[in-house]
């Protein structure tokens, strides 16, 4: 999956007009945004798969809305980013956006990946393995939802470890 995102960090290299264009496709269902065909399609071409082709559309319109010049930092799955935002913004409500995104259908999946991605904005995504994960979000085993919740718990929990130990330390 790793060269798809190169793919459209090249293409972007060339050309500004790619990211506006992909950007402008997360308004329509996923590979139904005509402009964008030149930027995916060359990558896609052989995929017979629907579904692979459309989280193919999705990912790369998700990339461009959250693209930034010379971001710092590591990347994070998705279920990390959101425990980071949760613990650095204090905010209540990005566990129950959380869970939400887990349990959405695939109608739903790309209206609340669009508005967690926004939300995430500062946060540095990898989106190479958010593709990964999306392309097994039908599995029976829900392997991609199981492994984000894994990666925001446990990154929920380091955090309230440390706090509750520095509380500790401070106290005694």
């Amino acid at each position: 999956m790793r060269r798809f995102i190169e793919w459209l960090e090249g293409l972007n290299q060339k050309d500004t007009k790619v990211r506006a264009v992909l950007r402008r496709s997360l308004a329509f269902d996923p590979g139904a945004f005509v402009p964008a065909y030149p930027y995916v399609e060359p990558f896609v071409k052989d995929e017979g798969n629907s579904w692979r082709r459309e989280m193919h559309y999705l990912v790369a319109g998700l990339w461009a809305a959250h693209w930034r010049e010379e971001r710092l930092g590591g990347l994070m799955t998705i279920g990390k980013a959101c425990a980071v935002y949760q613990v650095a913004s204090g905010s209540t409500s990005t566990e129950r956006r959380f869970i939400t995104l887990l349990d959405s259908d695939s109608d739903q999946l790309p209206h609340h990946l669009r508005q967690m991605v926004a939300l995430l904005k500062e946060q540095p995504i990898d989106f190479d393995a958010l593709l990964t994960g999306l392309l097994y979000w039908n599995d029976d085993r829900k392997c991609t939802q199981n492994g984000w919740a894994q990666d925001f718990y446990r990154n929920i929990s380091d955090d309230m470890e440390i706090e509750s130990i520095s509380q500790e330390e401070k106290t005694a």
